[in-house]
């Protein structure tokens, strides 16, 4: 199995994604993709297969991956603070792998109906669901 992993910003989610999946897949490939280089050296040090920067990386990795996995704002775009650029958003939505969303409620995007948990659970729950994968 192919997991893509995606984030922006400093990379903390992302971090925390890679090490769960490392932890609960050590089987998997596992692909990091950051939107600037601290986020994807964060998801390289957490013990990321391979890892790659900006809007190009995504597009390409978003073709070959099985899952992907990251904050919602990655389906949105302009979204965590402008990071996440319209071409991003668009190969990640339009992908043939399954997405899991970490629901973030963070830059100006809210999602009702989800809980304020914390990241931690929110991690937990996303390893779940990759599981059943």
């Amino acid at each position: 199995m192919n997991i893509l992993v995606i984030d922006a910003q400093g990379g903390g989610i992302g971090r925390q994604l890679v090490a769960a999946v490392k932890e609960a897949l050590p089987q998997a490939r596992l692909t990091a993709v950051g939107t600037n280089t601290l986020a994807t050296s964060a998801m390289l040090k957490a013990g990321a297969d391979a890892a790659a920067t900006g809007e190009n990386a995504v597009v390409v990795n978003c073709k070959k991956a099985d899952v992907i996995v990251g904050p919602i704002g990655i389906v949105i775009a302009d979204s965590l603070l402008g990071e996440v650029t319209p071409a991003m958003a668009c190969a990640v939505a339009q992908s043939r792998a399954k997405r899991i969303l970490i629901p973030i409620n963070h830059c100006d995007n809210i999602v009702v109906g989800v809980s304020n948990l914390n990241t931690g659970k929110l991690i937990q729950d996303a390893m779940e669901e990759l599981r059943k994968i």
